[in-house]
């Protein structure tokens, strides 16, 4: 039976994989860890590393979870790596994403004060369209994951997405992208399977499509 390790987006949790179909799969989720302020991206993917067991191991990563899932599998053996709604280098990233590395942006606020623009309810429509909840049931779980993200994760995890510049991919890589991602455009990256008019939550919304790439790949 294969054994499939799951990453989720960022600050989200293993709901966001709760409509997929994984077939006879052995499936288990790797939560996020807390990080130390001062952690490298390394160096936090070698602790989540240290959670996965046995052989012929295959990685699915969301968004901030692809490449986390890249980070680990250049530490251990890993026979699959599978993305979803997410890049496999900095390359793909979009420019504001890329500048706002360069330029630093993120550390203009600490941890409290970064963590207060994110709840105020006039930013969530903007967020919302930007990650593609439409629903009530989306937005519902999208506004949830907001109200509870911890604020060092999540400034130290912004931190390292703008920062990522990796160029190394593994061996059996796949990646499963919407062509309506607004978060990673479409234009920008160069999936192996594309979800027509799927943005960047359509692992949540469009299920059956994803799973039946999933189980044709794993």
């Amino acid at each position: 039976m294969k054994k499939i390790y799951c990453i989720c987006g960022l600050g989200s949790d293993e709901r966001i994989f709760g409509k997929l179909d994984w077939g006879a799969a052995d499936v288990a989720y790797l939560p996020w860890l807390s990080p130390g302020k001062k952690e490298t991206l390394p160096a936090y993917a070698a602790r989540m590393s240290e959670r996965i067991t046995g052989t012929n191991i295959t990685l699915v990563g969301v968004s901030f979870g692809g490449i986390m899932s890249i980070e680990i599998a250049k530490l251990i053996a890993i026979e699959k790596v599978i993305l979803i709604s997410s890049v496999k280098s900095h390359l793909e990233m979009p420019r504001w994403m890329k500048a706002s590395g360069k330029l630093g942006l993120d550390t203009l606020l600490g941890e409290k004060q970064f963590h207060k623009i994110r709840p105020v309810s006039f930013l969530e429509p903007i967020e919302n369209f930007f990650l593609g909840a439409e629903t009530d049931e989306e937005k519902a779980l999208a506004h949830e994951y907001r109200e509870n993200i911890d604020p060092q994760y999540l400034k130290w995890s912004i931190h390292q997405i703008i920062n990522w510049k990796n160029k190394w991919r593994p061996e059996n890589l796949y990646h499963l992208h919407g062509t309506k991602d607004r978060i990673f455009p479409y234009k920008r990256v160069q999936p192996t399977h594309s979800i027509p008019g799927a943005g960047h939550f359509m692992i949540y919304q469009y299920p059956g499509e994803v799973s039946s790439v999933l189980q044709e790949i794993i």
